[in-house]
């Protein structure tokens, strides 16, 4: 699955470091850590693979250098 997340980095001391797919009840099925920061690339589009994904609603979770993970979820479209 690809993810494109858009968040505003200013360089290594404030990033989008991650983001991962989350079942409903928030069981983690894969992680994707980013590596550096995309000041001159917002927004970017990074993939990840995940075997046997469960029925039901699934969500995009995306985590921050500075904030740490997001208190909001985005639904995966299937």
């Amino acid at each position: 699955m690809s993810v494109t997340l858009a968040h505003p980095d200013t360089g290594w001391d404030h990033y989008a470091d991650g983001w991962r797919v989350e079942t409903e009840d928030g069981t983690v099925l894969g992680t994707r850590e980013l590596l550096h920061p995309h000041v001159e690339e917002q927004p970017f589009t990074r993939s990840l693979t995940v075997n046997d994904l469960p029925d039901g609603p699934l969500f995009i979770r995306a985590k921050c250098s500075v904030d740490g993970w997001s208190d909001t979820r985005v639904s995966l479209l299937r």
